[in-house]
């Protein structure tokens, strides 16, 4: 039987690539993982990884990996996946026609198709291995032995019916979506039960972030306790000693407490949680999504004009009743900003708006564009984080209503706190998150302070 450390170290498998020095770490630790009896000189690396001081017993169930930047994760997470697919024989449990899928999730496309090119570059590199091959996509690779090798997206919805012979979460510290405001909990619950019928192993590995998600909840349960859930940590150069230390040095002096993250594999301090869900949900009404127009209301509206690439080109309407400032609607569009903004025109116009805000870093185009359809853009007196700064208190006091928009909610409890060096707060949303909607709430309940108040009605459902 092939183990994890004959992969890496046979020289007719992955010994050239995999079996020098600069891989000890990965090996001790891997090695322990399956439950292989560690060597004298790989003792020390697994009690400094895993702040355990007794040797594995046995193989664990799930692998949690806190890894600096630039340490291996991606390359390691390949051949993982090659050695499950490839050296572990599940066709005695498999019914006809399933097959034994090793499935690696990564944050984005892009990063997919990084540890894609990682697995069929080692499957390819291999005659033995290449030969196992029977079909090649994009995405997957079908073998001869009834595995399958997939990647894809982080997403609950297409993790479900499949049997897993092993699931790997690449940069799980970083998944966002914008249907749910825990994605990285939603999808390793997902796939759990799929993990079931082939007793295949979980495994996350990430550079650390901030201290919520999957993987922190993970390290403050098992780190340095012994059981069958393997919590490892390590900065980049004890995982990666041939990276050249000036690269580590640079990012501290740079920003220390992104590059303790980054390199060091310490998890953040200086970010947090600015809104929770619940205080989201105590100022959201049940229905309608948009508000129909009432005359004796004065409405305000603010656009956040679209960067490019995912990003939403995004309209807020609002008005104030009494003390409470009603967010209307929001709009959220993809594709020509000229079409859009037409479209905006016109419904600006519907609510007898004739002047909206916008942030003030949008440029010239937009307000050219606003002012061919009759409507005056002016900037914004406050920039997105400022905005945020001045909802939070009144979704505090219970001073907003908003609309039932879930990626807005969603977008407003993924918004962080970061602390900067100088000891000031800045809000923004994390990285590979959006802010579009919830922006453009943030700013039209700061403009409908300055409406004219009109008696609060309370919307009654039908």
């Amino acid at each position: 039987m092939i183990t994890i450390r004959d992969l890496m170290t046979d020289p007719a498998l992955f010994g050239d690539q995999f079996g020098g020095d600069s891989f000890t770490a990965w090996r001790a630790l891997l090695a322990g993982f399956y439950g292989l009896e560690l060597s004298d000189d790989e003792v020390p690396h697994w009690q400094e990884l895993t702040g355990r001081q007794s040797a594995p017993e046995a193989a664990h169930d799930e692998l949690w990996l806190a890894i600096g930047r630039r340490g291996g994760k991606t390359q390691n997470a390949a051949l993982l996946a090659v050695y499950e697919a490839c050296f572990n024989d599940h066709t005695d449990r498999l019914s006809p026609g399933e097959v034994a899928t090793v499935l690696c999730l990564a944050a984005d496309r892009k990063q997919a198709r990084s540890v894609f090119r990682y697995i069929t570059g080692l499957m390819n590199a291999n005659p033995m291995l290449s030969r196992l091959i029977v079909r090649e996509t994009t995405e997957t690779l079908e073998l001869s032995n009834r595995a399958v090798i997939e990647v894809g997206t982080a997403s609950f919805r297409a993790t479900r019916g499949y049997t897993f012979a092993a699931v790997i979460a690449d940069e799980v510290a970083f998944w966002r979506s914008e249907d749910s405001a825990n994605p990285d909990f939603e999808i390793l619950n997902a796939v759990r039960p799929g993990l079931a019928t082939l007793d295949g192993p979980l495994i996350a590995l990430s550079s650390p972030y901030s201290r919520r998600g999957a993987l922190w909840d993970a390290y403050r349960r098992y780190f340095g306790k012994d059981g069958s859930i393997l919590v490892a940590q390590a900065p980049t150069l004890t995982m990666n000693p041939t990276l050249p230390r000036r690269i580590v040095d640079q990012a501290l002096d740079r920003d220390p407490a992104s590059a303790a993250a980054e390199y060091l594999a310490q998890f953040r301090d200086d970010i947090s949680a600015f809104i929770t869900r619940e205080l989201v949900d105590s100022n959201t009404r049940n229905r309608p999504l948009i508000l129909p127009f009432m005359s004796r209301a004065g409405y305000a509206a603010f656009v956040d004009v679209a960067g490019g690439g995912q990003d939403e080109y995004t309209l807020a309407i609002s008005h104030k009743e009494g003390e409470r400032r009603v967010i209307d609607g929001v709009w959220a569009e993809r594709g020509d900003p000229a079409v859009i903004t037409g479209r905006y025109a016109a419904i600006l116009k519907q609510y007898r708006i004739h002047t909206c805000t916008g942030d003030r870093y949008a440029g010239e185009w937009p307000r050219q564009e606003f002012r061919k359809h009759g409507i005056t853009m002016k900037p914004s007196e406050l920039n997105r984080s400022e905005l945020y700064v001045e909802l939070l208190p009144l979704l505090q006091t219970g001073g907003v209503e908003l609309p039932p928009d879930e990626k807005a909610l969603t977008q407003l409890t993924l918004l962080e706190r970061r602390t900067g060096r100088n000891g000031k707060d800045t809000i923004d949303h994390g990285p590979q998150g959006h802010d579009d909607r919830c922006n453009a709430i943030a700013g039209a309940a700061w403009l409908a302070n300055n409406r004219y108040e009109m008696p609060h009605v309370e919307f009654k459902m039908n």
